[in-house]
């Protein structure tokens, strides 16, 4: 599947050339025989096939946007996360002197620790982007030729990354254990604003982690249904090789229209 959908556009230039060479053959025949008639029944028959395998690839293209949402809100409640805890650390950590404070403070170390792994996360829009149908046209405006061996093995770093990523690494720290939330109690009743600031970096902590778990089912049901993007480029292989029957036979047609007038 990976060689299909790096080398989408050799496949379908090698097709359409040989396509090209059997219309070729065909060219002796005069308009109306019946080797037109047949290639022209092939043109019909594959090209339907492109177009019910384009409609149901456009299925995956949705879901596939659905993805990329996803991956707005992860990095959302990544940088709410990061902004509060470090806001935190600042206006408060760094002149702690109260056991409870303390105790706040190597809390939020520990959650934004736990985060760290969220790095692996946003490289599967890479991997998504790299085996998306016809991403290899873009050998029309750059040189994939040097770069397609590193980009093949990446690809497949990134996804192995990916697969061995584990949500529940998130969960070694719970924002408000029984420890913490003493801790909280006991700041709140001597400064407010402080508890409400650390309640406010546990929330958002938690929204994380649900954003993230998302994120991976998300990027999970896409790779299980990822072979509809193999299927979408054999469809478009099979229209590319039928394409110059139906163009051979338009030409034909024409130019026997012409010598009768």
């Amino acid at each position: 599947m990976m060689f299909i959908a790096s080398n989408q556009l050799e496949l379908l230039l090698s097709l359409f050339v040989v396509g090209a060479i059997g219309t070729a053959f065909l060219f002796r025949k005069p308009a109306g025989h019946s080797a037109w008639k047949f290639a022209d029944l092939v043109w019909v028959v594959l090209g339907g096939i492109g177009a019910l395998v384009a409609i149901v690839a456009g299925l995956y293209t949705a879901d596939s946007s659905r993805l990329d949402r996803q991956i707005d809100l992860a990095y959302s409640a990544t940088a709410a996360f990061d902004r509060d805890a470090a806001r935190f650390r600042l206006r408060f950590c760094e002149t702690a002197s109260t056991t409870n404070m303390m105790t706040l403070c190597e809390k939020v170390e520990f959650l934004s620790a736990s985060t760290a792994a969220n790095s692996d996360l946003p490289l599967f829009i890479a991997v998504t982007d790299e085996v998306a149908p016809l991403a290899g046209l873009s050998f029309l405006f750059g040189n994939r030729g040097a770069e397609k061996s590193a980009g093949e093995d990446d690809m497949r770093q990134m996804v192995g990354r990916l697969e061995a990523f584990d949500v529940e690494r998130f969960l070694v720290f719970a924002a408000l254990d029984d420890k913490t939330k003493e801790a909280v109690e006991k700041t709140r009743l001597a400064a407010p604003s402080i508890a409400a600031d650390y309640l406010i970096i546990a929330q958002s902590y938690d929204d994380l982690i649900e954003q993230v778990g998302k994120l991976k089912d998300e990027w999970e049901y896409l790779q299980s249904h990822s072979s509809i993007l193999v299927l979408q480029i054999l469809a478009l292989c099979l229209v590319s090789f039928a394409a110059p029957f139906r163009l051979g036979k338009s030409i034909v047609e024409v130019r026997a229209s012409m010598m009768r007038r």
